[in-house]
């Protein structure tokens, strides 16, 4: 799944308002996390996730291996903070323009 820039754009004005549902910590991404996330974004489709771990290459590792192992896409990352898409096929909430 891969999307256009106008499809990200719609879907941060989305993100701009959400809070951090789920947060990296200093185990990094464990299953526990990857489960968690999988829940949230099932019943969500658009989670911001706060990135507490050491350098930058930390984070993007660990922001790359959640949006893999989560199978969902990242839409923008600023700072600590993710923001990942992933549409509920069975009961979709978010309709992309």
């Amino acid at each position: 799944m891969s999307l256009s820039e106008s499809r990200k754009k719609f879907l941060r004005g989305l993100g701009h308002k959400l809070k951090p549902a789920v947060t990296v910590g200093g185990a990094g991404v464990s299953e526990a996390l990857v489960n968690e996330f999988d829940a949230t974004i099932t019943h969500h489709e658009l989670v911001k996730v706060r990135v507490r771990v050491g350098a930058r290459e930390v984070r993007d590792a660990a922001i790359a291996e959640l949006a893999r192992r989560g199978r969902a896409e990242l839409v923008t990352r600023i700072g600590n903070v993710a923001l990942f898409y992933r549409p509920n096929p069975d009961d979709p909430k978010i309709q992309l323009p």
